[in-house]
């Protein structure tokens, strides 16, 4: 990497929410954070990975090829064990391919519907993977533990979190303020979790 390009990191997403979360553990290591938004002429990388790892990898490597830069991707969705671990890396598309969080919460709610509500245990997953030019990469995963109610509580949050209960808190996801889901979620954990080996990974 060029000196100027060793300064940056680029958060492979186009959401500043999600970009924001990672800020503070990268600027205290003197980098300044991008996003695709900078880069409106790379093209988006398939995720055809068969796991939450291989789509990570696939994001950060591919990118940080293309722009010779340090990349963070992540990838996440929820797992049900009594689905056997779906909706898994087809969270969002559950339903179909639009993406539609209402679809997607009806097709769970029907197929957990003869479940009772205490075997309904899940997870919210993240693997985040970190890429770099000449560098190994880097993954680190995290998991949220809860479960599938069958009817949805709270307005705040999107995707499955009205259904996501989350014991310790005694509410679900969609009911927490963001700087309490911020404090608890999948992500969190795994930024936690990245913070405690950045440093070592960064000087290799």
């Amino acid at each position: 990497m060029t000196q100027d390009k060793q300064n940056y990191i680029v958060i492979a997403t186009e959401n500043k929410g999600k970009a924001a979360e990672f800020k503070s553990i990268f600027e205290k290591r003197g980098l300044e954070i991008r996003t695709l938004h900078d880069y409106p002429e790379l093209e988006s990388v398939e995720e055809t990975g068969e796991t939450f790892a291989e789509n990570a990898l696939l994001k950060a490597e591919s990118i940080s090829k293309a722009l010779g830069m340090m990349v963070l991707a992540d990838d996440s969705g929820l797992k049900v064990d009594l689905l056997h671990g779906q909706p898994g890396i087809y969270s969002a598309r559950f339903a179909g391919e639009d993406k539609n969080d209402a679809r997607n919460n009806a097709k769970l709610l029907g197929e957990l519907a003869e479940m009772p509500e205490s075997e309904r245990t899940a997870q919210f997953h993240c693997t985040l993977a970190l890429a770099a030019p000449d560098k190994d990469s880097l993954t680190i995963e995290a998991e949220l533990e809860g479960r599938i109610l069958g009817i949805p509580r709270g307005n705040n949050g999107f995707g499955y979190d009205s259904l996501f209960y989350v014991p310790e808190k005694d509410k679900t996801l969609g009911e927490l303020s963001e700087a309490e889901k911020n404090e608890i979620s999948h992500r969190a954990l795994a930024v936690k979790k990245l913070e405690k080996v950045l440093t070592e990974w960064m000087s290799n």
